[in-house]
């Protein structure tokens, strides 16, 4: 079981925050042009850029030697509020990337480490605003690459089948549903396990710098060298990375274009844990906000909604549609609809697609991927009749 640490001064809970769903106007295609005196529609730079030739990315290397990020001598940082609810050892990984799991367990093990002045477990989570001793830090002595082997080699050509966008610093992978991005009970392959077989010659392996859940399918970010690693982590956590998600869902959400404002907090049992509504100052709980637009629907009684993720917590998307009646369809965990049937044809599984991130590159310019629709949700678009090259709405989102 993992401990809480109290954090004694709690802020008053924003207007915002109130808010469980707020809805925003998209404009058409027709119309996504800026008006006077106005800014200009999301994304559009984006849009112009995919239009443009790309330059080429510069090769240069970073000015500082990587190991000049990691703290030499003791230092103090303080938890920001995208890192509220973080476990500690996650807090470490995301802060620092490219130190060992064992590395990380010891200085939290020997008290090394201390959370407003007191010894913490690597499990522990953290609030906003808690202050963080951090000891003098180094990287483990990589492993080196050796010859790859013939299971070595089949999972290289799993990973390459799999790459959607890739040059010498970060890869993206168009990951299959019901692929776990990380080890855990009961999981025997994973996309992190995966790419060891990608160690460089200095023995550096590429490192994740998001998550995507176990079903859910799609864009997942790597980084390649712990540089890009740094610079790809801190775009996350200054919310400079935007996601786009698809999804199928029964019924048709009103109004068709919202914003969603809920505290998420951890309920663990026996069997399962999940992702639950709470209140402002539950144990536990982080503010979360997602945009969501309806698409095109199917005789209203299946939607295609598109979802813009503003914070990263554990389930959001699928416990906030689940939240405003609308689950997406397949979900084992949030679909609460009683007595619902599926239509035939349609598979029973998670209708999540991490469909699209566009993040800045560490060495200039944008990354900018695209995932297709996974087969099973595929075979839904073509039975429902719906049109996957339609407008996309939700890029006229707020980024907030």
């Amino acid at each position: 079981m993992s401990r809480r640490i109290k954090r004694t001064n709690q802020e008053p809970r924003s207007r915002d925050e109130r808010r469980e769903a707020r809805p925003f106007r998209a404009k058409s295609p027709h119309k996504a042009g800026p008006r006077p005196g106005g800014k200009p529609p999301r994304f559009a730079g984006e849009r112009a850029e995919r239009r443009a030739p790309k330059p080429a990315l510069e090769k240069e290397a970073p000015t500082k030697p990587v190991e000049a990020l990691l703290p030499t001598k003791v230092q103090t940082v303080t938890v920001t509020a995208d890192e509220n609810n973080m476990r500690v050892d996650r807090f470490l990984e995301a802060r620092f990337p490219g130190l060992s799991f064992s590395h990380i367990q010891r200085v939290v093990r020997k008290g090394e480490l201390r959370v407003d002045g007191k010894r913490v477990d690597s499990k522990d989570r953290l609030e906003e605003g808690q202050s963080v001793r951090i000891p003098p830090l180094k990287l483990d002595t990589p492993k080196t690459a050796g010859p790859l082997s013939e299971a070595a080699q089949k999972t290289l050509a799993a990973l390459k089948e799999m790459t959607i966008y890739e040059d010498d610093d970060v890869l993206v992978l168009n990951k299959p549903a019901g692929l776990a991005v990380q080890g855990g009970s009961g999981i025997t392959r994973n996309v992190d396990q995966m790419l060891e077989v990608m160690r460089d010659a200095k023995g550096q392996k590429p490192r994740l710098v998001h998550r995507i859940d176990r079903e859910t399918s799609g864009c997942l970010l790597i980084a390649k060298t712990r540089f890009a690693a740094s610079h790809l982590t801190g775009a996350f956590r200054s919310r400079s990375a935007r996601k786009v998600y698809w999804a199928l869902v029964p019924g048709l959400p009103k109004p068709k274009q919202g914003r969603i404002s809920t505290f998420l907090a951890k309920e663990e049992s026996e069997d399962d844990t999940i992702m639950r509504i709470a209140q402002h100052g539950d144990e536990g709980a982080s503010h979360a906000v997602t945009y969501y637009a309806v698409v095109e629907t199917a005789g209203n009684k299946l939607t295609w909604v598109s979802l813009k993720p503003v914070t990263g917590r554990t389930h959001q998307l699928r416990a906030h549609m689940a939240h405003i009646g609308h689950p997406i369809v397949g979900d084992p965990k949030y679909f609460n609809i009683e007595n619902w049937k599926l239509p035939g044809g349609l598979q029973n599984r998670l209708h999540l697609l991490a469909r699209r991130i566009v993040i800045p590159h560490p060495r200039g310019g944008v990354i900018d991927a695209t995932a297709p629709l996974p087969q099973h949700m595929q075979q839904s678009w073509n039975l429902l009749g719906l049109d996957a090259t339609r407008f996309d709405p939700i890029e006229n989102a707020p980024e907030d």
